[in-house]
């Protein structure tokens, strides 16, 4: 196998008994999804459709997608369609990446509140930010950004943080005026940890007096008082992690940057070395030693059970944006923005030829013509028509 490009579905087929063995009554209703669903992408189980080229009338069977969010086949073609419409957001102006991190000590809450916890992340994370940018001490300007979450590091391991994109600058109070930020930082990250911090610790305290935590199994003495307050007395001494890097690139290279971001899954099949022997090994990127490339091998059910841990609750929205660029008020502010810049229509954006084709479907024979769907095949018909059983 090792000879073949290996990919995620590969080790979940190869090793499906015995990881539901071992593992099977601990997985949630969504994680048995995400599992069955990464199996069956482009495969028969999913059904298939025939497609025809409207020039070289080429026409081909092809197995559907499974559309998952999880899978690592189907979010490269979803992140290229976000990024042609998000490429109409973008200012001609720096950008600059801030990422907010949850301690370690935090991660066995997330796995039993995952929807709570992610949540708090996002809301004192934005919180931190627009307060801080405000403040007539630091830029005094209110600012727009979107925030991706990221549940992973790169061993697999739980990892919570928020990749925030941020134009470098914002409105005055009077929205008068674009008020830029320094080009040599974008704002104190010491002073946006403390107040991520202190509002993430509020609202979990918050939650926890509203009985909104579930506390079970080794987390159980947080249900009583005193061990809550001395968890979030610990806390509350950490140093909470905040990177900015300085503001960076014009809306081009914000483009491709975003790209990294955006629909990323735990790890992605170009990353997988081997599985052999009951083994997977795969390539991470050790960024305590100057972000050596290195090579980690870990048993096939574990390298499943990491990747699951990242499967988020049903209809959570990982890709959120915030202050001037809040869904209710984006259009507006934009084109304000836009005046206030002087840059008038939003920055052409040039897409890599292989965004392109897949945004705009080109057929792979002669590289010129639209595939057309003829028609759609159930999967029922779509096995048969696999394993050549006659249909009727």
């Amino acid at each position: 196998m090792s000879a073949l490009r290996v990919e995620v579905a590969d080790v979940f087929r190869r090793h499906e008994e015995e990881f539901f063995a071992k593992w099977g009554n601990h997985l949630t209703a969504q994680q048995r999804k995400v599992f069955r669903d990464i199996c069956a992408c482009r495969t028969a189980a999913c059904g298939a459709r025939m497609e025809q080229c409207d020039q070289c009338s080429d026409r081909t069977l092809r197995y559907n997608s499974c559309g998952n969010r999880h899978c690592p086949r189907c979010q490269s073609s979803a992140r290229d369609r976000w990024l042609t419409k998000m490429a109409r957001d973008l200012l001609d102006v720096p950008y600059c990446h801030v990422v907010f991190t949850l301690p370690g000590q935090l991660v066995p809450l997330a796995f039993q509140n995952a929807r709570l916890i992610y949540n708090l992340l996002f809301q004192a994370a934005s919180e931190a930010l627009l307060t801080i940018a405000a403040d007539a001490k630091r830029m005094g300007a209110r600012v727009g950004f979107l925030a991706v979450l990221h549940t992973w590091n790169q061993k697999l391991n739980v990892h919570p943080h928020l990749h925030c994109l941020v134009p470098a600058g914002g409105f005055s109070k009077d929205r008068v005026r674009w008020i830029r930020s320094s080009k040599r930082f974008f704002l104190p990250v010491r002073v946006l940890g403390s107040r991520f911090r202190n509002q993430f610790l509020k609202l979990l305290e918050a939650a926890w007096g509203g009985g909104k935590l579930r506390l079970s199994g080794a987390l159980t003495y947080l249900k009583h008082a005193a061990g809550f307050d001395r968890f979030v007395s610990q806390l509350k001494r950490l140093k909470w992690i905040v990177y900015a890097k300085r503001p960076f690139g014009g809306p081009e290279y914000v483009l491709k940057y975003l790209a990294r971001y955006t629909h990323r899954v735990g790890i992605s099949s170009g990353r997988l070395i081997s599985c052999e022997n009951g083994q997977v090994s795969f390539r991470w990127r050790d960024s305590a030693n100057g972000n050596q490339q290195k090579v980690m091998t870990l048993d096939a059910v574990e390298f499943i059970r990491r990747f699951l841990q990242h499967a988020l609750p049903s209809g959570f929205v990982k890709i959120r944006h915030f202050g001037f660029l809040a869904n209710p008020c984006r259009k507006g502010a934009l084109l304000l923005a836009r005046t206030l810049l002087l840059s008038g229509a939003p920055p052409e954006i040039s897409l890599t030829a292989e965004q392109r084709k897949a945004v705009e479907r080109r057929c792979p024979a002669c590289g010129v013509g639209r595939l057309c769907v003829l028609g759609w095949i159930p999967p029922s018909l779509a096995i048969a028509l696999q394993f050549g059983v006659n249909s009727s």
